[in-house]
This record gives C-alpha cells, sequence and structure tokens, in this order.
C-alpha cells in the first residue's frame, strides 16, 4: 500500500455538515486579517476617485498629474508614435530582460540624465539600471541605501514634497524628516532655512532633491542656490539624492533640467539619481524609469551592481520590455531624438502659456491678488496658494478638483476650462 494510503488524510467527511460554499466564513476561527484597519485614501488617487463620482457637467480635475492636450484628452507624443511603428516592424520577442534591464536603454538614459560628455561616462564609474518608472527607481535606491548605507540613515525630503517620498523611504526600512524648502508667505523658496536645516541636520545624512520642477511647489532654486546647497553638502558630507522626473519636461530642454545633477558631480559629490520618462514621453502606463549610483571606482561598480541586482530579483525579478524599447529607439535614433526634443519644448511651451492665460484670467474675473507666484513656478504643477478650506470651497460649490493643499496640475488647464477655473479661484479667494 502507498504512502497516501496509509496516511490519515482529512477528507471532506471531517467538515461540519454546512456544505462547502459559506462553511469557511462561518468558521469560529478569528480571521488573520481581522485587525487590519481602513487605510487612509491616496491623497491623488482619492481625489481623482471623488472627481469620478461628482456628477457636475462642469467638473474639472487639477489634481492628478498627467498631460492634457488643449481640449482635455490624453496625448501621445508623435516620436512615441514613430517609435512605436519601428518597434512594431521589428517583430521581437518577449523574452525575459536582464536583471538590470535592457543595456542599450540604461546607456542612453543615463546619457540623458549625465551628458555624453560626463566624466563619470567615460571612465565607465556609473551604476545604472532600469527600474519600474520614478517611483521604482527611489524604491531601489532607498531599498539599497538601507542595507549598505554607512552615513546617518535617515532621509531628509524637503517640506512639502511629493508624498510618496515618505511612503517609498519609510517601507525601505529608512525613516524620514522634512528640511525647510517652501515659504507660504513669498510662495516661493525659504534660501535661508534650507540652508540652515541643511547645516544642522546630522553629518552624512541622506537628502532627497527634486533635480527639476518641484512637485508640487513649482518652486526651484537658482543656480547659485544649487551651488550652495552644494557646497553645504559636501561640507557636511551628505549624500546627495535626485528625484528627477521631469527632465525636459519642466523647461524644455533636458540640458538645462539636469543643472543640478551635473553641478553636484562636478563638485565631487557622488550622486543617486531616480529616473522617469512617464512625463516627459508621456509612456505613463509603461513604467519605465532608470537608476544610477555614481561611483568611485570600476570594481566599486562591479559590487554595487551585483548588490543591486539581488534587491531587484527579489523586488520584482527583472523590469518589462516594450517601454525600454521605445525610450532607446527615441534617445538612439538622431531622427527620433531631435522629434522628442521638439515635442517635449511643445509641451512645456504649452504649460507655460497656462500659466500665463490663467494668471490673465483672474485679473479679468477682477482679482485684486498677486497671482505671479503662478508664473514665476515651473514645471507641471502650481502651488496656488490657496488654504485648505478655499480648496473644500472651490470643490463643493464649483468642482474643480484639486489636492488639499492647493496644488493644481497646469497640464489639465486648457481652453474649455481656464475661464472657469480662474471665476472660482476668484470666487473662493476675494
Amino acid at each position: 500500500m502507498s504512502a497516501i494510503k496509509k496516511s490519515k488524510l482529512l477528507s471532506l467527511k471531517h467538515f461540519p455538515k454546512r456544505g462547502l460554499v459559506g462553511s469557511f466564513s462561518s468558521c469560529c476561527k478569528p480571521s488573520v486579517f481581522g485587525h487590519v484597519e481602513q487605510g487612509p485614501a491616496d491623497p491623488i488617487f482619492g481625489v481623482a476617485e471623488a472627481f469620478k463620482a461628482d456628477k457636475n457637467p462642469k467638473k474639472v480635475m487639477l489634481g492628478v498629474g498627467a498631460y492634457r492636450s488643449d481640449d482635455g484628452k490624453p496625448y501621445v507624443l508623435p516620436c512615441v508614435r514613430k517609435a512605436e511603428e519601428i518597434v512594431y516592424k521589428k517583430c521581437g520577442n518577449h523574452e525575459y530582460l536582464p536583471i538590470a534591464g535592457m543595456p542599450e536603454f540604461n546607456k542612453v538614459a543615463v546619457e540623458l540624465a549625465l551628458g555624453k560628455d560626463s566624466c563619470i561616462l567615460k571612465e565607465g564609474l556609473n551604476m545604472t539600471v532600469q527600474s519600474l518608472s520614478g517611483t521604482g527607481a527611489i524604491r531601489l535606491g532607498a531599498a539599497f541605501l538601507g542595507m549598505f548605507y554607512k552615513g546617518n540613515k535617515e532621509a531628509y525630503i524637503s517640506n512639502p514634497t511629493w508624498g510618496n517620498h515618505r511612503n517609498v523611504f519609510l517601507h525601505s526600512g529608512i525613516p524620514w524628516k522634512y528640511y525647510t524648502y517652501y515659504d507660504p508667505k513669498t510662495i516661493g523658496l525659504d534660501f535661508k532655512g534650507m540652508s540652515e536645516n541643511l547645516c544642522c541636520i546630522p553629518d552624512e545624512s541622506i537628502v532627497v532633491f527634486h533635480a527639476v520642477s518641484h512637485n508640487p511647489t513649482g518652486v526651484d532654486p537658482t543656480p547659485e542656490q544649487w551651488k550652495a546647497f552644494s557646497q553645504i553638502c559636501m561640507q557636511k558630507k551628505h549624500f546627495p539624492f535626485f528625484d528627477m522626473a521631469y527632465q525636459g519636461f519642466a523647461s524644455g530642454d533636458p540640458e538645462r533640467d539636469a543643472k543640478a545633477v551635473r553641478m553636484f558631480i562636478d563638485d565631487g559629490h557622488q550622486v543617486a539619481v531616480a529616473q522617469s520618462f512617464a512625463k516627459n514621453m508621456g509612456l505613463y502606463g509603461e513604467r519605465i524609469g532608470a537608476f544610477t549610483f555614481t561611483c568611485r571606482s570600476k570594481e566599486e561598480v562591479a559590487k554595487v551592481l551585483s548588490q543591486m541586482k539581488i534587491v531587484i530579483r527579489a523586488m520584482y525579478s527583472n523590469p518589462p520590455t516594450f517601454g525600454a524599447r521605445l525610450i532607446t529607439e527615441i534617445l538612439g535614433n538622431p531622427e527620433l531624438k531631435c522629434l522628442w526634443l521638439q515635442d517635449v519644448k511643445c509641451l512645456a511651451d504649452r504649460i507655460m502659456s497656462c500659466r500665463q492665460k490663467l494668471v490673465e484670467a483672474l485679473k479679468k474675473e477682477g482679482s485684486k491678488k498677486d497671482w505671479s507666484h503662478i508664473t514665476n513656478q515651473i514645471g507641471m504643477f502650481s502651488f496656488t496658494g490657496l488654504k485648505p478650506e478655499e480648496v473644500k470651497k472651490i470643490i463643493k460649490e464649483f468642482a474643480v478638483y484639486m489636492t488639499a493643499d492647493g496644488r493644481i496640475s497646469i497640464a489639465s488647464l486648457g481652453s474649455p476650462n481656464i475661464d472657469y477655473v480662474a471665476k472660482a479661484m476668484h470666487a473662493v479667494t476675494k
């Protein structure tokens, strides 16, 4: 007789005669998950859910950071359409990518970030891997630092910052704290406060910077201010961690938008750079990004890459293919790259135009407030200066949706809604 026949396995006759349907749900054993509390809604996607449920025909969504055409429709860049045709014609297979991602993609991605003439790239001192967009890039960096960073294992993030920074570092085992960034009185950068904070925090801390187009404020340091922060970080031996989600999308010039990162490297810092191609390529759903550490030797690069592969293997094994193929075609083909530069300049110019039109519409409505901060800011988002109670009012009375801190996505404005949004903003602030 086999071992299976000899064993005393439970059969259906051992279960209560209530039938299988519903028998487990009514079992006396307490649920494993009964203690789990309801989690708070994501501040961005929670706004989107409320917007979808609103029946007001005039409703406007200004909360989610995705580019829209002037008529409010999702927009696919012409360079992406051309790249799609090329990729389809090549009829590539669907085999797994290497753990670190597509080598050709990693090459063009880091060249875009650091510049083709970067000494780091010429000497092979970069550890670059493909990631699951910008969020995934930050997660990889945070996970690696949580395991191997020997300095003060705390992440200092700007106040305010992109809401997910807190989650990513915390879930990577790295506690976070704020440093001063935004001055609500001037609706601008608190340079003095930020400088003092960077000087006062423990030596060798991880400092998270928005490389360009600060989210949510749209307020960026000047080149001179960046230089001062670089010097402070060098004196304090801080580790700069750059979140670069908007290269090219902010000013329309990828070289200009990468100045802060390149300045820190030129000043002698080792840095982390998390790249996203969601905004500047319009590839939101493809989840395509890259993560880079700069190192001191090729031997160090090899060791860091070996450990990063272990992190990736345990986290998601290896990245997806399609987005990497598109980016490689666009940045690796001179004709397509030229078209992309034109495309991204058009995106940035339209956003700048929307800023100006919104301010003009507010003045036309009769607003006496100074809205110049909207045109002084850069990138997709604007900190309008609306207070929480004003945000609640504009949502309730006008169905104009934004985050509770008054941040709006300028990219969601267009001819059909700018005047209405200006009317609503004036009504709740006069």
